[in-house]
């Protein structure tokens, strides 16, 4: 006999961490930007990605807001150019 296994397997993996103001509780803290990923597995090792999901949750309130593909990259690029000066957050602080 012949057993075919298969099925899905999320994946969360944290892209960046940048600190803005919480839409939820108002608080300037850092936002971790999550992209979470289903992946196709067969017999348990993951094959291919069939979903994305991007999202940022709050380290003070626990807090997660959805981001879109746009947003992420700009939390992307600005953790890139922000990466040297790591004592002030946002110019003119």
């Amino acid at each position: 006999m012949f057993f075919l296994l298969f099925g899905t397997r999320p994946t969360l993996t944290l892209l960046v961490v940048v600190r803005f103001v919480c839409p939820i509780c108002g608080v300037d803290a850092p936002q971790h930007v999550y992209q979470q990923a289903n992946k196709f597995t067969l017999f348990f090792l993951p094959l291919f990605t069939f979903s994305k999901h991007h999202y940022n949750q709050c380290t003070n309130c626990g807090g997660t807001t959805d981001l879109s593909p746009q947003q992420v990259d700009h939390a992307l690029a600005w953790s890139a150019n922000h990466a040297n000066n790591s004592t002030t957050p946002y110019p003119g602080r």
